[in-house]
């Protein structure tokens, strides 16, 4: 198979094309998005365990004295509440009321932390932190030493175990500890993940990446673990309601709109918080909605949603048919006043209105 030169290639990408994997450009890299099938993957990963290679995300350390003033002034979270070993997820507000990316941050010590962000947004994030940067905090990039697997389903720690004296069963969510893993030491694994089916995430230095994925795939026969693509991510990851980075938010969508004030915390001031807590306390006239499709018709990115009358309101930032739940769902943004649980929206398919109704998320309940 040949690859475009100019794709990255994640440590594992002969071990993808060597299992069947279908490929695609993704982000600049050249990933798996399906193996056997999209369906099948993602019931695997509901039901069992499978590993998905997610090597092109972002890992940036900061570190130094003044790590977390850094920190505390690009992102919407509150980062001073996290204590070591304690994940907390994130995003960058711009100064427009976007969102510049969503991310996790890793507390490793006071005084050090790692963030993870998107792929495609890895240069922009970049810039953004070396931009905000006026107090002295060390910034290192190392992105493209570390490789990155996702194990997840509700079979992941009996797949894993064998392989750490980590005790796997009883990792917190949002939490990490680094330890051996397969032999390897200084392995670090978090309870993390975006597919809503439990789970781990193993950051490796690229050079261990085939012998802990051969380690991992050899310690999970008897669980039946498989490789995923990303596709079965991305539905597994709309069934609970996750935003997705591009789709969902982006530099014009505000936290507050994308049912993010979770994340956005106004006991300190960041980036644009000014003008966010006043949308927060006036309200906005837009919110992300998730809804099931009432007539029959698969929601997709960039469908108009209109209203009984034919009126473009909004459009669809996510849509698919769940494989878990057997029906269609979707995200977008509508009027706040057609947000509320069991609104009537319509989407325009064809020239048709499909009628849909907005519904609490997550969609899967598990």
């Amino acid at each position: 198979m040949s690859v475009e030169t100019s794709l990255k290639l994640t440590s594992l990408n002969d071990k993808h094309i060597s299992l069947g994997a279908k490929m695609v450009p993704f982000a600049g890299y050249n990933m798996p998005v399906q193996y056997t099938g999209v369906t099948e993957e993602h019931l695997l990963v509901r039901s069992g365990v499978g590993v998905f290679d997610v090597s092109h995300m972002g890992e940036f350390f900061i570190s130094g004295p003044n790590a977390l003033q850094l920190i505390q002034k690009v992102c919407s979270n509150d980062a001073a509440k996290l204590t070591d070993g304690k994940v907390q997820y994130s995003c960058f507000p711009n100064e427009d009321g976007g969102i510049v990316d969503d991310l996790l941050v890793y507390r490793i010590s006071e005084e050090e932390y790692m963030l993870v962000v998107n792929a495609s947004n890895m240069d922009k994030d970049w810039a953004w932190l070396q931009q905000h940067n006026d107090c002295g905090a060390k910034m290192e990039n190392r992105s493209e030493g570390i490789s990155l697997l996702a194990v997840q389903g509700p079979k992941a720690a009996a797949a894993l175990q064998s392989l750490t004296s980590i005790d796997l069963a009883n990792m917190k969510y949002y939490t990490f500890e680094t330890g051996e893993f397969a032999g390897v030491p200084d392995i670090l694994i978090s309870a993390t993940g975006y597919t809503g089916a439990g789970g781990f995430e193993i950051y490796m230095p690229n050079e261990v990446a085939e012998k802990i994925w051969d380690a991992i795939f050899e310690a999970g026969k008897a669980q039946e673990i498989r490789p995923i693509g990303l596709a079965a991510r991305d539905t597994l990851r709309l069934e609970m309601g996750f935003c997705l980075y591009g789709n969902d938010i982006n530099d014009s969508t505000s936290p507050i709109e994308a049912g993010l004030s979770w994340i956005t915390k106004f006991s300190k001031d960041f980036i644009n918080s000014s003008a966010l807590k006043q949308q927060k306390e006036q309200g906005v006239t837009r919110k992300l909605v998730g809804f099931e499709m009432i007539d029959r018709g698969i929601p997709r990115h960039g469908y108009k949603i209109v209203n009984a009358e034919g009126e473009e309101i909004g459009e669809v930032t996510s849509g698919t048919q769940a494989p878990s739940l057997q029906k269609a769902i979707g995200m977008g943004y509508v009027p706040t006043h057609l947000s509320t649980e069991g609104s009537t929206i319509y989407l325009a398919i064809r020239n048709k209105q499909i009628e849909a109704k907005v519904v609490k998320l997550p969609f899967y309940k598990g």
